[in-house]
């Protein structure tokens, strides 16, 4: 069994919310303790955002409970007309997640039935104390570096082992290779994207994430992988390029790095452009086919490393090491 931070914080936080409202004898000091595990969520943003939507929903559950029940009296049909309309508010604002706390505040006042000033300070004193707990324990969450550098890692040892592989089916024309870093890549790049999302989340004041923007390129250059593996797979005829390709690809597999310097394999890949269109014509339709394969897949390649051209990655770079040889 793992306890994890948002069980502790969630076990903590109803501890204290329930004990600060009973300290001040506050009448259902238990509800304190339900707005902080509604309100303790697994970013800051979306716990605030939830802070949000369940105080304004609590104070119009108020005002609309007030007018309801007054009208129509503390009878369960004032329940039947008050949330005929409140929802649709709730909807119409956005803040349709603070549903559930602002009910438990008309139970309370269905229950006292009468609305006075110390009904309010109590339900306003529960609201800020169950709310305001869960924020303060929101308020740290943990680094998250580690865990994203480790995806970052795996994804890039898969990228390396892909290449290498083609690269050998490129001289060989077959493999023992069981493809399984295909699979394992595409599962590991959508967890690792999770996570950004989760670190862009607990920074307030950031809408953009490094890790994030990187984990798309990879996702990116993994689709092209995908169409390269069946392309390389289909050359059954040995040819001189088919060896430069493949001493490329071999280059590439041990220097795929966070670094940006995509610019020096792009000039390589022009430079071999250059050289198949200057070689002599193919002599069999076999070979034509093959020469043309491999040219589509410098395309290919070149599309590859124009993703990572365009990514800006120092902060992250910086993180993990510095390298003379990246891709």
């Amino acid at each position: 069994m793992k306890i994890g931070y948002r069980t502790l914080k969630t076990a903590l936080g109803t501890f204290v919310s329930i004990a600060v409202a009973q300290a001040f004898a506050l009448q259902f000091a238990s509800s304190a303790g339900i707005l902080t595990i509604l309100c303790i969520q697994v970013t800051k943003k979306r716990s605030l955002k939830h802070a949000y939507s369940r105080f304004f929903a609590c104070l119009l559950g108020l005002v609309f409970g007030f007018v309801v029940f007054n009208l129509f009296g503390y009878h369960p049909i004032g329940f039947f007309v008050l949330f005929l309309f409140f929802i649709p508010l709730l909807v119409r604002l956005r803040i349709q997640q603070g549903f559930v706390t602002s009910s438990v505040i008309l139970f309370h006042l269905y229950t006292v039935q009468h609305f006075t000033l110390h009904f309010l300070y109590n339900e306003l004193s529960i609201m800020g104390i169950g709310i305001g707990t869960a924020l303060l324990l929101n308020s740290y969450m943990p680094n998250m570096d580690r865990e994203l550098r480790i995806y970052q890692q795996k994804i890039e040892d898969h990228f390396s082992i892909i290449l290498k592989e083609m690269a050998v089916y490129l001289r060989n024309h077959e493999s023992l290779w069981s493809g399984k870093e295909l699979i394992e890549t595409e599962v590991l790049l959508n967890q690792a994207k999770s996570l950004a999302i989760r670190n862009v989340e607990n920074h307030l004041l950031r809408n953009e994430d490094l890790y994030y923007r990187y984990f798309s390129m990879r996702e990116e250059q993994f689709d092209l992988i995908k169409r390269m593996v069946p392309l390389v797979s289909s050359l059954s005829v040995s040819l001189p390029q088919s060896e430069i390709i493949a001493s490329f690809l071999d280059q590439l597999s041990e220097n795929i790095h966070p670094g940006n310097t995509a610019y020096l394999y792009l000039d390589q890949i022009n430079q071999m452009k250059r050289e198949f269109e200057e070689s002599k014509l193919p002599e069999t339709r076999e070979e034509f086919e093959t020469r043309a394969n491999l040219f589509y897949l410098l395309h290919e390649m070149e599309r590859y490393l124009t993703f990572k051209r365009q990514f800006q990655p120092t902060p992250i770079k910086k993180c993990i090491y510095d390298s003379s040889l990246e891709k």
